[in-house]
């Protein structure tokens, strides 16, 4: 009768343990709190201690200015930003991090053509057992060694290691030029868009006060009884949409010089400013040819000189990936000294010999490695030669960019002393009594516009000159443009 009533409650009792246990288990406590949520929709609260509090003041990250630069936090020229960039720019750092891994990688490839020497020291104490007669002998025994081993000879698979190893190199420090080139043309444009917005924040200030100004002469009109309640509305109107526009393009500024502080790896609050003089310089043609350009950007660009060095070490690829088909002959020696307790001074030991290891058969995939080498070396050729037709492509649509930038400038400086005109002339009328208030808004409106566009213009131009010099391989890293331009304003460019 036990044994039926054991076989009914033991079920249970497991039944019962598993309950305990999984109540036991349950959630696991961090400092105190549960380490997850307890519910899908609950959010999950975080122990008190790792939660670092942070002060408003700490915010900014002033310390992320170099010390030399900060007495000029509030005038900062394009160089200095451009340098400051590129001292806390992520993408600069990997890069270079992946320069100096190739270049202790080509530093290790390059240690096959040395001989390798390893050390070995053992050391033992021996007891044996008394058997049959034989008595127990302790001894103790140290034997050290010297073993060389060196690669004679291997048809070429050790000169295709160490040259595609070079190659990589070479790689990995135009990429390090390159990106260098492409944070400055990010920190560059950034910069400019952040002073174009300035620039038309004047600009629509200006408008305000032309604004307000239409709007005086109009309650003035009315006052004197030859104006009607409709002009000064309009007027009214305007200048409202004015200042609405003035406040966007201020909230804009703020937004760009986030963008900018972003750029140079700097908190978006950081109270800094940036010398606006570049706003002022004459825009002037490119005195460089299109072919001229071309030329040095198929010699100085860095990442297609990247992509031509990855080539080569593809070729290289297929004399190492053939040496595994070929014999290689390798020479040994050991030496060595063992001192036991029935050799108290020693007994001198050494080897030499010579191995040549032939490849005979291993399921054929020694061939499909050789192939595979051919095809990857072909295509990193087809690469590195789509890419040389890409950047040719590159200079030649920036070269024409900019020939079309400088053309907007030079219009839209006459488009802004056309309207300046108009927008006096119509004034003129409006107060003399000879004009309606809407010939007067037109040309107020018609004065803004082209003012925006000049900002425009100016900023597509900045914009074109730095990415052309990046296209063509050029762009100074400290934030210069070498690129020639024409002394006479009104040349046009040749091609």
């Amino acid at each position: 009768m036990d044994a039926p009533k054991a076989g009914r409650f033991l079920p249970g009792m497991l039944a019962g343990t598993s309950v305990l246990v999984a109540a036991c288990v349950g959630t696991p406590h961090v400092a105190g709190v549960p380490g997850a949520s307890p519910a899908p929709q609950v959010p999950w609260t975080p122990p008190a201690a790792i939660v670092r509090p942070v002060h408003p003041a700490d915010t900014s990250a002033k310390a992320a200015v170099p010390a030399e630069l900060a007495a000029r936090i509030h005038r900062l020229t394009l160089a200095e930003i451009v340098d400051v960039g590129l001292r806390n720019n992520t993408a600069t750092r990997l890069a270079w991090a992946n320069a100096q891994t190739a270049a202790a990688t080509y530093g290790s490839e390059r240690g096959a053509w040395l001989p390798t020497v390893d050390g070995d020291v053992s050391a033992s104490r021996i007891k044996t057992v008394a058997t049959q007669g034989r008595t127990s002998v302790q001894q103790s025994v140290l034997a050290p060694s010297l073993t060389l081993s060196y690669l004679l000879f291997d048809f070429g698979g050790r000169t295709g290691r160490i040259e595609g190893a070079r190659q990589r190199l070479f790689s990995a420090g135009f990429t390090q030029n390159a990106t260098i080139q492409s944070v400055v043309l990010q920190i560059e444009v950034a910069y400019f868009q952040y002073l174009a917005n300035r620039s038309l924040v004047g600009a629509q200030r200006t408008s305000l006060q032309e604004a307000e100004t239409n709007l005086a002469a109009a309650e003035e009109r009315r006052r004197v009884g030859v104006a009607t309640i409709a002009d000064v509305l309009q007027a009214r109107t305007a200048a409202s949409q004015a200042q609405l526009d003035l406040q966007t393009t201020e909230g804009n500024l703020q937004t760009a010089r986030g963008a900018l502080a972003l750029s140079l790896g700097l908190p978006a609050n950081l109270p800094y400013d940036v010398d606006s003089t570049v706003t002022e310089a004459p825009v002037a043609a490119l005195a460089d040819s299109v072919d001229a350009l071309i030329a040095a950007a198929l010699q100085g660009r860095p990442d297609l000189a990247a992509a031509r060095a990855e080539a080569e070490a593809a070729r290289a690829g297929i004399s190492e990936t053939r040496a595994n088909l070929l014999p290689s002959l390798n020479l040994s020696a050991t030496g060595g000294r063992t001192y036991a307790t029935t050799i108290p001074n020693g007994a001198n030991s050494y080897n030499v010999g010579v191995e040549l290891t032939i490849p005979l058969f291993n399921g054929f995939s020694r061939q499909y490695d050789l192939r595979a080498a051919r095809f990857q070396a072909e295509a990193a050729s087809a690469q590195a030669e789509s890419f040389r037709q890409q950047v040719v492509y590159q200079v030649f649509s920036s070269y024409y960019a900019l020939q079309t930038a400088t053309r907007r400038v030079r219009t839209a400086e006459d488009l802004v002393a056309s309207a300046q005109q108009s927008d006096e002339v119509a004034l003129g009328r409006y107060k003399g009594g000879v004009g309606s208030v809407l010939d007067l808004l037109q040309a107020q409106t018609a004065l803004a516009s082209a003012r925006a566009q000049r900002v425009d213009a100016r900023l597509a131009w900045s914009v074109a000159l730095a990415q052309l010099a990046h296209d063509s391989g050029v762009l100074d890293p400290r934030g210069g443009n070498p690129l020639r331009l024409t002394t006479d304003t009104t040349s046009t460019p040749s091609r």
